[in-house]
């Protein structure tokens, strides 16, 4: 695990301070599941991106196949 030093304003820092105790937790691990939302959702555009890259030039295909799957033919 490594340690990370952030400077934050005194007043960011005193609101986050309010919310982690509302929450139950430290500022630390309110931070830390900040992090994570944050990189879950780095990694989801990620994915979307490549996913999308993959597929362009791709649009008559992909109707073709919806018709297929709407009316069942194979």
């Amino acid at each position: 695990m490594s340690a990370l030093t952030i400077r934050l304003p005194d007043d960011k820092y005193r609101r986050l301070k309010e919310l982690s105790q509302r929450r139950h937790t430290s500022v630390n691990r309110l931070i830390d599941e900040m992090a994570t939302l944050m990189l879950a959702e780095f990694d989801a555009e990620t994915r979307f991106q490549l996913r999308a890259e993959r597929g362009r030039g791709k649009a008559a295909r992909g109707i073709d196949l919806l018709e297929k799957a709407k009316t069942g033919k194979k």
